[in-house]
């Protein structure tokens, strides 16, 4: 994968949870959802690369339902965790 689509796709993810900073969805939702209204199409490995990568810059987080599905979104802000 190039660093200029990771780039592309994981930027418009971020502009997505700064517009939206409550939304969750899983990396197919993402893919499917968030990518549109950004104007950019992905594929699923794409989304996950570049979700890792907000991940580990502390940007996004994500959570795992019962059924084993992870929902990812912005991560909690110290202003957040304090209320």
């Amino acid at each position: 994968m190039r660093d200029e689509r990771l780039a592309a796709v994981t930027e418009v993810i971020e502009a997505y949870l700064t517009r939206h900073p409550h939304a969750a969805d899983s990396a197919e939702g993402i893919a499917r959802w968030w990518l549109s209204e950004g104007g950019l199409d992905a594929s699923l490995e794409e989304v996950c690369a570049a979700l890792g990568r907000l991940i580990d810059q502390g940007r996004a987080d994500w959570r795992q339902l019962p059924d084993g599905r992870r929902i990812y979104g912005a991560a909690e802000t110290a202003s957040k965790r304090s209320h």
